[in-house]
């Protein structure tokens, strides 16, 4: 499979805004709350926010915020992560079965028989075409290409382990031999399902290729497809699908891990403000006594001290 791109640059930049926030906002918050600070030390933003970083809902736990709130986090980490197991099972299922699809219905036999007989016309609606739509089809030099295995004898004889379907020429009457084997890596199973060059390995082909015209902005593009061919495209495309879906709840996740640390930290805060507003509105009374000599028992008045 592709790796898509986007989503690993979208994932970068996820990344990158969460080693911003720990580096960043611990410092900024400790301005804001010094009085509390002053009191405890490990009370400061910077640790919820790394704590839910780790583990979404730490940070609120710390905080001591309703229970619904860590349940929230930890209940959506809990979901991605299985999504992300259940999806990426699901993709493998589907890919073996595709896999073993092509395995039992496309081969290099076929391909290089349809390429030397295949059809040098093309009929639509009762009218023929003899350009270039089919020219893909009838090559199997092109601008995509397979790996070749080669063993036993034909390794001595070539001189090499592998070689490009470009040569397939040379090896052609040895097709069929077991020292001949596809290298059947990624590209294998995408090329195959992905390109006119590669439809003729298709056992179907022979009676039952068609093509269909598709839309590519400003141009009409030529697909040709049997109903083999059309099977594998549609596995895979359900295959990804579920890949797309894993990499969404990849995204998910990483949301929720920010969205938690940055919501411990604005808790925090709004603690630590109201800490220090109620630390303000103490009123702190001091009643005393003034000393004087020149009275009997010694008392001249009252002091009275009040802060707040």
């Amino acid at each position: 499979m592709e790796k898509n791109l986007e989503h690993i640059s979208g994932s970068c930049l996820i990344f990158r805004l969460i080693l911003l926030l720990i580096l960043i906002l611990p410092l900024n918050g400790q301005d804001s709350t010094k009085v509390i600070v002053d009191k405890d030390s490990t009370f400061y933003p910077g640790k919820p926010l790394i704590m839910s970083l780790i583990v979404p809902g730490l940070g609120q736990l710390y905080n001591k915020e309703p229970i619904w709130k860590p349940s929230l986090f930890i209940g959506s980490e809990i979901l991605s992560l299985a999504s992300i197991f259940y999806a990426n099972k699901r993709a493998d299922e589907i890919r073996m079965k595709y896999q073993e699809f092509a395995d039992n219905n496309w081969s290099l036999q076929n391909w290089w028989n349809f390429t030397q007989s295949g059809p040098s016309v093309i009929e639509n609606n009762g009218m023929y075409f003899t350009d270039n739509k089919l020219k893909a089809m009838r090559s199997y030099i092109g601008t995509h290409h397979l790996t070749i295995h080669l063993k036993g004898d034909l390794l001595n004889l070539f001189n090499t382990e592998f070689l490009t379907s470009d040569s397939l020429a040379l090896i052609s009457s040895y097709l069929g031999s077991d020292d001949i084997s596809m290298v059947k890596d990624r590209h294998y199973y995408e090329n195959i399902g992905k390109y006119d060059q590669f439809v003729g390995g298709w056992s179907d082909v022979s009676t039952d290729w068609y093509w269909e015209e598709k839309d590519v902005g400003d141009s009409i593009e030529i697909v040709i497809k049997t109903p083999n061919k059309q099977d594998y495209l549609e596995k895979r495309y359900q295959a990804n699908q579920w890949l797309s879906f894993a990499k969404f709840s990849v995204s998910a996740m990483m949301f929720n891990h920010v969205l938690s640390g940055l919501e411990a930290v604005w808790a925090n805060r709004n603690k630590d403000s109201q800490d220090v507003n109620q630390e303000k509105k103490k009123v702190d009374l001091d009643l005393g006594l003034l000393f004087n000599p020149n009275n009997n028992i010694g008392i001249g008045g009252l002091t009275l001290r009040l802060s707040f």
